[in-house]
């Protein structure tokens, strides 16, 4: 269909093309319209098959494979039999054509050396129009080949996401089931919520901001299953974040190293939590006292990761801020929705 669209707009512009040199040169000859159209025509279809020739056959087989000889080689030949072929037109309409004042004949010499720069333009122009066209090809097979590469790059970080939650969830599980506690069976059915939402409510490239928080709110929850409701954390949510979206899973990680990292069971050392969202403007801040001893020995994946996607999805529309200062560790995000 791309290519029908391309064929009509080609002979559109030559159709077009052929009609203005007709009016211009029934207004400057005493031609009749008849032997001005059939000139014109004649002339037209020669010229544009040399144009046709150069774009489609001498371009793509020589120039493009840089058989730069051989191109040379053929456009010259091709000069050369096209004003053959123009001068035997002027022959039919001799009279019209090669005749000059006082009767004078125009020699074959004097006439193909006029055809020489006619024929020139239009090799010039069909290579101007191939380059136009293969660069603005190549152009958009980049971009394509860029954003292929961009999505399967964010599907792989996305994809670490999952196991690295479960990893660390699982373990959080594992230590009530060791404890036998009897919140075991309520913080898996916290996981399963949690993991729900990340498997099948997260796979489009954004989510409501609503939903996000609510998942971190559940993971918040586990947590405190987990250390038995000893967790305190000073969550708050300012602004209007309904109508808005974002990335999902992009907060999490944050949150996640905060538990991982912090002190959460001291109530006078909260882990402070705020999303704050201005129109279309969210400022996330989440802020943890340190361990004596804190080591990540799992490399950071999480971090990491969110970096990345902010790079690819919010590219120059974010700022992200991270103190790891003695005895506090504070993150600060600010980022348009």
């Amino acid at each position: 269909m791309k290519q029908r669209w391309q064929i009509f707009w080609h002979a559109l512009f030559w159709v077009v093309i052929l009609f203005f040199c007709l009016a211009v040169a029934r207004n400057n000859s005493k031609l009749s319209v008849s032997d001005l159209f059939v000139i014109i025509v004649l002339y037209g279809i020669i010229n544009i098959s040399l144009f046709y020739f150069n774009y489609l056959v001498l371009i793509p087989r020589f120039l493009d494979k840089k058989r730069y000889g051989i191109f040379a080689l053929t456009v010259v030949l091709a000069i050369i039999l096209y004003g053959f072929g123009k001068y035997g037109v002027a022959l039919v309409f001799k009279q019209f054509m090669l005749m000059r004042i006082k009767a004078q004949v125009v020699g074959f010499g004097s006439y193909f050396l006029s055809t020489v720069f006619t024929s020139l333009s239009f090799l010039f122009l069909s290579s101007v129009l191939k380059f136009t066209v293969d660069w603005f090809l190549n152009e958009r097979i980049q971009r394509d080949l860029e954003n292929q590469r961009l999505s399967a790059e964010l599907a792989f970080l996305k994809s670490q996401i999952n196991p690295h939650f479960l990893f660390n969830s699982l373990n959080s599980i594992y230590s009530l089931a060791y404890q036998r506690s009897e919140t075991t069976p309520e913080a898996i059915l916290k996981l399963s919520e949690i993991m729900r939402y990340m498997l099948y409510e997260c796979n489009d490239n954004k989510v409501d901001l609503v939903r996000e928080i609510q998942y971190l709110q559940n993971y918040i929850d586990l947590q405190k299953i987990r250390f038995g409701n000893k967790v305190f954390i000073d969550f708050k949510i300012e602004g209007k974040i309904e109508a808005q979206q974002i990335v999902p899973l992009l907060l999490i990680s944050f949150i996640e190293n905060a538990f991982k990292h912090g002190v959460a069971s001291n109530p006078l050392t909260p882990i402070r939590l705020l999303i704050d969202v201005d129109e279309a403007h969210l400022h996330f801040f989440i802020q943890n006292k340190k361990h004596a001893n804190n080591r990540d020995e799992s490399g950071g994946i999480g971090l990491n990761n969110v970096k990345r996607r902010l790079d690819l999805l919010y590219p120059e529309k974010y700022n992200l801020e991270i103190r790891d200062e003695r005895d506090t560790y504070t993150v600060e995000l600010s980022l348009v929705l």
